[in-house]
């Protein structure tokens, strides 16, 4: 076996391991089912709903698990879209939890 093999086997290894945004997320929901109680199929969920379900009914450990797979920058712009009224007039963040990260990404993300 020369070089070109080990490096090979090292990332077949690697690529083993990897998991894309989406599955962090289903694995992150499906650890946590008292977020989201309502949901049998935790794999039809999209990153909106577990933002929502996180920060409204999480812990702060729960909340700072999805900054770390999101990151801060994209938690924040999911829950600024979300929190906006629709047409409709309809958002699903509590007022007191809308109005605490409305403050905290302020000071967190540009």
């Amino acid at each position: 076996m020369g070089d070109g093999d080990d490096r090979k086997s090292s990332f077949v290894i690697q690529s083993k391991n990897f998991m894309t945004t989406k599955q962090k997320l289903t694995k992150f929901i499906k650890k946590r089912p008292y977020l989201i109680w309502w949901v049998k199929k935790y794999e039809a969920l999209d990153a909106p709903a577990i933002v929502e379900a996180t920060l409204n009914y999480g812990d702060w450990d729960d909340v700072q698990e999805l900054i770390k797979i999101l990151g801060m920058k994209e938690t924040a712009r999911i829950f600024r879209e979300k929190s906006k009224p629709s047409k409709m007039g309809r958002q699903n963040y509590e007022p007191k939890v809308k109005n605490y990260f409305n403050l905290y990404f302020k000071r967190h993300v540009a």
